[in-house]
């Protein structure tokens, strides 16, 4: 059976309620405090009456000074405090007024004094307890006004980062399109149409998974390498054997979130700067490990790397090795400032974007952010069906079909467990 969870609400989600609740407890705090006062002294039992009467009193002129502040608080400053200095001194020479009144009823005979006397002996007491409660009306409300425009601030932060992360988001479609297809129109210029359909069915495929996510979604990791692998499905029609992949993924970082298409944007970028210019290609590797509260995320490839890093800090990769290698590729600028400007929204100053190059060659980008599991509920929906402990690749389950089993650049992928502490998984044809 489902059990409800039932959260208090907050004490001013319902001003009215609040303001009804502090006036009796305030009020009747004020009566007690006054009785026990005259009890203690040895005061006649009738004299609660006369005090009954005092706090009303002052019940009701609360009541009427709660309109007038009303109007009051959306005033400038000046209009606001003077008016409400003049109408508290009103109100507190009408609650002593009642008052004198009333203890000269109660005290007639007993007491020879004048209504003036007992006017001026009597101001203290109103003057206390509107003063005091005047200024804690405009306190809570000051202090509601300032919660619900930080509230409404928050709200148009969050609006802007979704909106922020969906324009990034939908940077990425347009971006591999314009690859993808530049490729397929080559091949159709070649007269290579069994390939170059392979290409389209393979690509229907992918952008179906991916639009399946919203823009600015957090997806697990094993939904990632899913969609990864249908990529490197299409770019293997192009590459065949000179693209050589591999990963190694522990079994704890499966389940860690992550921003949908974090890792398809740097692979496309290694691909593009390390794989297209060599005629021997490049290997990629991918790497995904949980340090402590961290999850490290480590994309390398072989390709010609970097060798002046340092000049060029703070560029984009494609930008960086298209100004070290003439008639190269040149970059569009979308992947990796896409990839760094989507974890400053999502992350802030909690995450850790790096680039690397050895001098010897090769590029590596690393990514360190906090670790966190998807919810346990929703685990078993977002179960991948490739993804299992002997599946042979996280695309085999839901991969389209290929146009045939012999087609062209689509080597066979190894899978194997690499035995290391804590447990890691290997994906990939090394070869």
């Amino acid at each position: 059976m489902a059990v409800l969870q039932i959260q208090a609400a907050p004490f001013f989600a319902s001003k009215n309620r609040a303001f009804w609740n502090l006036q009796l407890a305030g009020w009747g705090a004020a009566f007690l405090l006054r009785a026990v006062s005259a009890l203690a002294n040895q005061q006649p039992l009738d004299l609660l009456a006369l005090i009954l009467v005092t706090t009303i009193t002052g019940f009701s002129i609360s009541l009427i000074l709660s309109v007038i502040y009303r109007k009051l608080i959306h005033q400038q400053p000046l209009v606001t405090w003077g008016l409400t200095a003049v109408v508290l001194m009103v109100a507190v020479l009408l609650h002593a007024s009642i008052d004198a009144w009333v203890q000269g009823v109660y005290y007639a005979g007993s007491r020879e004094t004048t209504f003036a006397q007992r006017l001026i002996g009597l101001l203290y007491l109103p003057l206390t307890l509107l003063g005091g409660w005047s200024a804690l009306y405009y306190a809570i409300n000051f202090f509601l006004t300032v919660e619900q425009q930080a509230d409404r601030l928050e709200r148009l932060e969050a609006q802007a980062t979704a909106a922020q992360l969906a324009m990034l988001r939908y940077q990425l479609n347009p971006h591999f399109l314009f690859n993808t297809l530049n490729s397929i129109s080559t091949l159709v210029l070649l007269k290579q149409t069994e390939p170059a359909n392979a290409m389209l069915t393979r690509l229907s495929g992918f952008l179906r998974h991916t639009l399946i996510a919203e823009p600015g979604s957090q997806v697990c990791l094993e939904q990632e390498i899913e969609t990864l692998q249908l990529y490197l499905d299409i770019e293997r029609m192009r590459f065949e054997e000179r693209l050589r992949t591999h990963f190694e993924i522990e079994e704890a970082a499966l389940k860690a979130q992550l921003p949908a298409m974090l890792l398809q944007p740097l692979v496309e970028n290694a691909i593009k700067y390390a794989v297209s210019p060599q005629e021997e290609g490049a290997r990629i590797s991918l790497t995904a490990r949980v340090i402590g509260d961290r999850l490290r995320l480590t994309v390398e490839d072989t390709g010609p790397g970097v060798e002046d890093a340092q000049r060029l800090a703070g560029r984009d990769l494609g930008d960086m090795r298209a100004a070290l290698a003439p008639g190269r590729p040149v970059s569009t600028g979308v992947g990796l400032a896409n990839i760094r400007n989507r974890l400053a929204q999502a992350y802030g100053d909690a995450h850790l974007f790096e680039t690397r190059s050895e001098a010897g060659g090769g590029f590596t980008v690393l990514i360190e952010i906090p670790y966190s599991r998807l919810d346990p509920l929703r685990d078993e929906a977002l179960q991948t069906p490739g993804m299992t402990e002997k599946a042979s690749s996280p695309a085999t389950a839901s991969a389209p079909p290929r146009a045939s089993s012999d087609a062209p650049g689509t080597p066979a992928e190894d899978t194997k467990v690499v035995p290391l502490t804590p447990p890691t998984r290997s994906i990939g044809n090394p070869a």
